[in-house]
């Protein structure tokens, strides 16, 4: 047996350098991911606010999210992606140690909007750079490894967190405000020799990406999985603890389940199925979620839930860089973060609307309804998906990962 079959990330050794040091800055600022996890406790405890009010805080910084991406998309094709995420992670760092400064609600509300508005700028940037780095052929592999750095640095972030938030916030704050400055840092210093993506900026760009009906199909119909997808931020928690009479750390488990498989497992998968066709993929990845989630209604175990995670874990390696690579390709080079602005926009929605939609039918109609509701939901995005028509050519081997 060969090293490259025993390596999970052998099918990056093609990716430029710049592909890398993007990761690289991806992964510092995602290991200083602390503040926003905190951000409610820290607005009830440290600052007196009500539930409610922590949680006008939080919507408020959602919203703001979502009316972001396309904007700072297509800031980004004007001015260049690189600028827009350095810019974005700079700013953004300066705004966590701004943050506990402000005191009462309309100063917190009014930081939340300019603390939203700079630092979700980088999502949309970083997707098209992520695509402008990378040949057509790896792809895929591309954005694995952009999911990779994102899930190494969210394994560390949060746990160190909570450690630093028991003991002060105020240095939780320091440390992700350090974290983005950081990651900026890396793209200031390390300019990435790309020629595609310098030729990009300052082309001129409409609102014209949402009239293009590819772009519509697929974020319309790639919705109703994301909104099954999200349901494991909510009402998965609920059902197992309040329900199942589960212990939390149990949940906790699952996370680190879900984590391992996608570091050790996700890039060698998207290698192996990079030949594949959009429609296939995107099918296939939408099934397994709604396979996954849907299985719930049926198997109450932990051990038949852990089989429910291994599964829908496996549609979103699948899915998400499929998605992405996509999307990135039915756009015109000179207008890809306005695309991937939208792509972007697309798991805002399924983040604000997933969990709130799941907790209500849980609460109003219970567990098995919710699960077969998840299941029929899915179930279109399947059918749909699978009817998108390849938009360029799909490379029949993936020669360059070798």
């Amino acid at each position: 047996m060969t090293w490259r079959a025993l390596n999970p990330w052998s099918d990056l050794a093609g990716l430029p350098r710049d592909s890398w040091l993007l990761a690289l800055a991806t992964l510092v600022n995602r290991a200083g991911t602390m503040v926003i996890p905190f951000l409610a406790l820290h607005f009830t405890r440290n600052l007196g606010f009500s539930a409610g009010q922590a949680g006008v805080a939080l919507a408020v910084y959602g919203i703001v999210s979502l009316l972001t991406s396309p904007f700072a998309g297509r800031l980004a094709d004007k001015v260049g992606s690189q600028r827009i995420l350095t810019i974005s992670l700079f700013l953004g760092g300066l705004g966590f140690w701004a943050l506990p400064l402000l005191r009462t609600l309309p100063q917190v509300l009014g930081g939340m909007v300019v603390l939203s508005a700079v630092s979700e700028a980088m999502r949309p940037a970083t997707l098209a750079l992520v695509s402008d780095l990378a040949p057509t052929p790896l792809r895929r592999q591309a954005f694995a490894l952009n999911r990779l750095a994102i899930n190494l640095g969210m394994s560390v972030g949060p746990a160190a967190g909570g450690f630093l938030a028991a003991h002060s916030f105020q240095t939780l704050f320091w440390v992700d405000g350090v974290t983005s400055i950081a990651a900026a840092a890396v793209m200031f210093f390390f300019p990435l020799r790309v020629h595609s993506v310098e030729a990009h900026a300052g082309a001129k760009t409409s609102l014209g990406a949402i009239a293009d009906r590819r772009l519509r199909y697929v974020i319309l119909w790639l919705l109703p999985v994301i909104l099954v997808f999200f349901q494991h931020e909510g009402p998965l928690p609920v059902w197992m603890v309040e329900d199942l009479g589960l212990p939390t750390q149990s949940f906790g488990l699952l996370f680190t389940l879900n984590t391992l498989l996608i570091v050790f497992l996700e890039v060698r998968l998207n290698g192996l199925t990079a030949h594949w066709s959009a429609a296939r993929a995107l099918s296939v990845g939408s099934a397994l979620c709604t396979v996954g989630f849907g299985a719930l209604a049926f198997l109450t175990s932990y051990l038949g839930i852990v089989a429910t995670v291994i599964v829908w874990t496996f549609g979103e390696m699948i899915l998400f860089p499929s998605t992405a690579a996509y999307v990135s390709e039915l756009a015109p080079p000179a207008r890809r973060g306005e695309y991937m602005g939208f792509y972007s926009m697309t798991f805002g929605i399924g983040f604000s609307l997933g969990p709130w939609a799941g907790l209500t039918v849980l609460e109003a109609a219970g567990a098995r309804t919710l699960w077969l509701a998840c299941l029929a939901v899915g179930t279109v995005s399947t059918l749909l998906l699978a009817r998108i028509r390849a938009e360029v050519q799909q490379p029949v081997a993936v020669a360059a990962a070798g």
